[in-house]
């Protein structure tokens, strides 16, 4: 094989490595931003939310359907949630989402 073939197919692999560990770097960077925009959105949908003199969320209860006031942690979660609980659950998504019930 010619010095120029060897070159050739060097330069021919190494640009075809280049090109995939574009992709993989783009298809990361897109997953990222895409994390980063739900993120945003969640939390301003949470600061969205009506709150109380002492900056508590004022939100319906989806377990007990009653009226709360209740500080979000950083996960935008009530102080009321219970973990696994499935209205907890769909009230943290409700939050997130801005689609939680609320009161004035």
């Amino acid at each position: 094989m010619s010095d120029r073939r060897r070159l050739e197919r060097f330069l021919r692999t190494k640009l075809r490595e280049a090109g995939e560990q574009y992709e993989e770097l783009r298809e990361s960077t897109d997953g990222q931003l895409g994390e980063a925009r739900e993120a945003y959105q969640s939390a301003r949908n949470a600061r969205g939310l009506p709150t109380d003199e002492r900056d508590r969320a004022k939100i319906v209860c989806r377990r007990y359907a009653e009226r709360r006031a209740a500080l979000l942690d950083e996960e935008y979660r009530p102080a009321c949630y219970e973990a696994g609980h499935p209205d907890c659950e769909g009230c943290v998504e409700d939050v997130r989402e801005g689609r939680i019930e609320t009161w004035q």
